[in-house]
């Protein structure tokens, strides 16, 4: 794997360990970064070099998704344009055209859409996503109530040292598809976590249910790494949440008693 996958993969590590925190000073950072990167045997060598070229990569993507955004507005104003001159002469024609140009907006505007709010290897939704479809301006309450489910791979550091950050990643993305049976957006929240969150109108209970199926068939599954076959499982907790609640504490509830959850799972299952 390249060192700049393997510094994105301890990155996502050391931001999910800093998340909770209120106050992340420089040293902080890099102490908690050191303690990953350790915990990887990996030593990051031509740092300079590396952050310029991801820098480079990440300024890029955003001048490409700026200059797309640009674009499709200035079409969706001449398109507009044309729609009102059309109307004006009652050129049936010329809005049929209209309507064709619009169409096709309409899907380039959605791949847009894609790109923002998708996390690239699972194709769930990202945080992004969660922020502006569930929060409040504020960009700290929820805007409705609802359960939140916060779910956490158990033994996931045994996976990556065992059989490497490929079968890691291809573990993420197994487990991202498995959590999509329950019909409800799946959202990576970092790491190895993710969260779900179900409608007010669903109970407790409802969210626990398809929580439980979705591990009993994790669990009872194999999965192969080049030889080798190995089992995964997760751990999750739950918390209902009003409107206006903050999503932070909400989070902080949740992760409380998922890691009740790990306890009892951990007993279950005690490796991979």
């Amino acid at each position: 794997m390249s060192e700049s996958n393997i510094l994105c993969i301890i990155s996502n590590e050391t931001k999910s360990s800093i998340d909770q925190m209120d106050v992340v000073t420089p040293s902080i950072y890099a102490s908690i970064f050191t303690k990953y990167a350790d915990e990887h045997n990996e030593i990051i060598e031509n740092e300079h070099e590396l952050a310029v070229d991801i820098l480079k990569q990440e300024c890029s993507t955003l001048t490409h998704m700026q200059d797309n955004t640009s674009k499709n507005a200035n079409l969706l104003t001449q398109n507009t344009d044309k729609a009102i001159n059309a109307i004006k002469h009652k050129d049936e024609e010329g809005l049929v055209q209209v309507l064709r140009e619009t169409q096709h907006l309409k899907k380039e505007i959605e791949k847009l859409k894609e790109a923002v709010y998708r996390d690239e290897l699972t194709h769930a939704y990202n945080r992004k996503w969660l922020h502006d479809n569930y929060l409040n301006e504020d960009n700290v309450s929820f805007k409705e109530a609802g359960t939140l489910a916060i779910i956490d791979l158990n033994y996931f550091k045994q996976v990556n040292d065992t059989h490497g950050h490929i079968i890691g990643d291809k573990v993420l993305i197994y487990i991202a598809n498995q959590l999509k049976a329950t019909r409800v957006n799946v959202i990576r929240y970092g790491g190895d976590e993710f969260i779900i969150i179900f409608e007010a109108k669903n109970s407790i209970k409802y969210a626990i249910d398809n929580l439980e199926k979705i591990r009993e068939n994790v669990i009872s599954k194999k999965l192969k790494a080049h030889d080798s076959k190995f089992t995964v499982s997760f751990s999750y907790g739950l918390v209902t949440f009003a409107s206006g609640n903050d999503l932070a504490q909400t989070i902080e509830l949740a992760d409380k008693n998922m890691y009740e959850d790990k306890i009892k799972i951990k007993k279950r299952v005690t490796g991979i």
